[in-house]
């Protein structure tokens, strides 16, 4: 190795030091071509570039910069002031010491750290052998009487167990876990919104101070218990649904362990992204948050791709009981909600780490500044959405039959029959109770027959009163799940047919792979529908089921409806945390657009929900009934007018231009 010395400072002359000896016992001959840059400098040198690259404003012994490069591995500097200190202390030379200085700088610039226990005894045991070489003591070794650990103390044994297990790696493990847990909890029905703060939080911390200088795999694999529980502990309720019925039940219940290990695999394969992104060791730590947040809500974005796409949970909806933050996303949308929650995590998680670095604070300040600003402009979403002197819908009645699913969807064909016919008159007999209403809304597949071309609607003959509900379809050979529109004389007068389909559901992602109850042909996508209620003109966009979780799924562009209807049957989830979080995912949707939601659940929460996501009438879980209502105060926010991708897009290039603003390739270490 060859090594560059530049003497600051001409006190060192008097010492007769070889660095090229030292470095090159250090790295060995892998580095044998290898170059380093060691700068002896003064504390008053020091002391002004550890302000400026760590924000600590102290001197300290030795600082390494790295490059990053295999060949021009970095630069070394060591004060003369602090080293000649520290030796005298310690009774040894001050040679002996900057060897050992020389060598523990070197071993930053290879990878090597000390913040984690378990590191800092690698890179401990890794000094002592190199100066044992060179001829010099092990420099840990107590040679004084004092109390340097944590032994020495009350309840110091405790404490040491546990900082032992926790610095293991399986205790690691078990800390992520945990914090991906803890993370889940955020969402509804929970609403415990620090928790997956403090979650993401610990994560975050975990990550930064024990992932960098390790491999992509070695990283990847560290951070994947956070994401692999935090997954599973926010979506394992999808597989309640193979229990509803017994005979699918009997089916599909081979699949429960294989489904929850494949929740996690992927989960842990995707939420893991964040983490290895603000892994790298040279980062300026005030960039990393926004890289963090600006990765995270990437990843929340690309959800929306995969298969049909499933954007469920983003980390926006842990504000959704908080009408002021929530409706920042009428603004920003979920991304953009999301963007700022996770960047303040991050920011306040550097703070910790370094609260004397200025940029740390004002990265922290950036982001909080974002989230105000959102709140202003929530504040009139929600002015306008609460105006109920505005145009009102027309007054829509909701049904909620809540037959269980195995009444529903069962047995024999004769059985099958028989329980249709009396599903459809229990759901008549709801739906005909005295009212002033004008539109009758059943949820997705009340009807329980498949429908064709040139069919009549009964139900809605029987009631006398155009109605809206969710069917099978069958055309041109294809099955469809279908949102039907019928006029009080049975003319069906429109169809929409769900867009984005479930998968393993209602189709198959693998071909004949994996088993699936259905297998549909999807929709042509995003449609408004008027129809002519009392003399009045009624405009909406279907949505079918979770169709409405997709942010500019729904409307056309530049159109803004009177109300959106959302059909759906969380029957196969029943009490789960799965039904309150799609309840959230609908106000979710209606703060973003600006267009209040009329939801006919089969056996959920069926709800009308105006445009700031206040609740203004619901029927809980499980409970049949009907409720008469109407919305008000659909108009188009800024988000809406901007677009999903137009803000990722921007999000990008807010988090690109801090982090090149912040950012210093060569972060130091002492």
């Amino acid at each position: 190795m060859r090594v560059y010395v530049n003497m600051e400072d001409k006190r060192w002359k008097k010492y007769k030091i070889d660095f090229e000896k030292i470095a090159n016992a250090t790295v060995g001959k892998k580095y044998a071509d290898a170059e380093v840059s060691i700068t002896l400098v003064d504390d008053k040198y020091i002391k002004k570039i550890n302000k400026k690259y760590r924000g600590i404003n102290k001197p300290t012994n030795v600082l390494s910069f790295e490059l990053g490069d295999s060949v021009l591995l970095g630069d070394i500097f060591i004060s003369i002031d602090t080293v000649a200190a520290q030796a005298k202390e310690e009774a040894i030379t001050v040679n002996e010491h900057t060897a050992h200085m020389v060598v523990h700088g070197i071993l930053h610039l290879l990878g090597y750290d000390h913040i984690k226990d378990t590191d800092a005894e690698k890179m401990e045991k890794k000094e002592i052998s190199i100066l044992k070489k060179l001829g010099y003591k092990n420099p840990y070794a107590a040679d004084s009487g004092v109390c340097s650990d944590e032994l020495c103390c009350p309840g110091g044994h405790t404490i040491g167990a546990f900082k032992r297990f926790f610095g293991s790696g399986f205790g690691r493990t078990v800390l992520y876990m945990l914090c991906g847990a803890i993370a889940s909890l955020g969402f509804a029905p929970f609403y415990m919104w620090w928790a997956t703060f403090v979650g993401i939080l610990g994560a975050y911390l975990l990550s930064v101070n024990a992932l960098p200088g390790h491999s992509w795999f070695g990283k990847f694999f560290r951070v994947f218990p956070f994401s692999a529980v935090y997954a599973m502990s926010m979506f394992w309720w999808v597989l309640n649904s193979i229990y509803v019925v017994p005979e699918l039940a009997n089916q599909f219940a081979v699949w429960t362990v294989p489904g929850i290990i494949g929740i996690g695999i992927i989960g842990g394969m995707i939420f893991s992204i964040p983490f290895l992104a603000i892994s790298g060791a040279r980062a300026n730590p005030a960039c990393r948050p926004f890289v963090f947040a600006a990765i995270w809500t990437l990843v929340l974005w690309m959800r929306e791709w995969v298969f049909t796409g499933f954007p469920w949970n983003p980390i926006s909806n842990i504000a959704i009981e908080n009408v002021y933050i929530a409706n920042s996303m009428s603004l920003y949308g979920a991304l953009g909600l999301t963007f700022v929650i996770t960047g303040i995590i991050a920011s306040v998680a550097e703070v910790i780490k370094n609260r004397r670095n200025g940029l740390n604070w004002l990265a922290l300040i950036i982001f909080i500044m974002f989230g105000l600003v959102g709140v202003l402009y929530g504040v009139k979403n929600i002015q306008v959405a609460g105006n109920s002197n505005v145009a009102r819908t027309p007054i829509v009645r909701i049904v909620q039959p809540a037959q269980s699913a195995t009444q529903k969807a069962t047995h024999s064909r004769a059985a099958a029959i028989q329980n249709a016919n009396y599903n459809l008159q229990v759901m008549a007999s709801l739906a005909g109770a005295d009212g002033e209403h004008e539109l009758v809304v059943f949820p997705e597949t009340a009807y329980p027959f498949v429908l064709v071309p040139g069919d009549k609607m009964f139900l809605s003959q029987v009631l006398s009163k155009p109605i809206i509900i969710g069917s099978n379809y069958f055309s041109d050979e294809n099955l469809y799940n279908s949102l039907i529109i019928a006029d009080a004389d049975g003319t069906i007068s429109n169809v929409y047919s769900k867009s984005h389909l479930v998968p393993f559901g209602e189709y198959r992602p693998f071909g004949n792979l994996i088993p699936t109850p259905g297998m549909l042909t999807p929709g042509m996508g995003p449609e408004l529908i008027k129809m002519n209620l009392a003399g009045s003109k009624f405009v909406f966009a279907p949505a079918i089921c979770y169709e409405v979780i997709f942010t500019d799924s729904l409307i056309p562009n530049g159109k803004t409806p009177d109300a959106i209807i959302n059909i759906t049957n969380d029957n196969w989830f029943g009490k789960t945390p799965g039904t309150y979080q799609h309840l959230d995912m609908v106000r979710r949707y209606a703060i973003e657009s600006g267009v209040p939601i009329i939801r006919s659940n089969y056996s959920g929460i069926s709800a009308f929900v105006l445009s700031d996501g206040n609740i203004i009438a619901s029927i809980p879980i499980g409970q049949p009934g009907v409720i008469d209502g109407s919305v008000w105060g659909a108009h188009k926010t800024m988000y809406r007018l901007l677009g999903r991708d137009a803000w990722m897009i921007m999000l990008l290039i807010v988090s690109c231009l801090a982090s090149i603003w912040m950012f210093d390739v060569s972060r130091p270490r002492d």
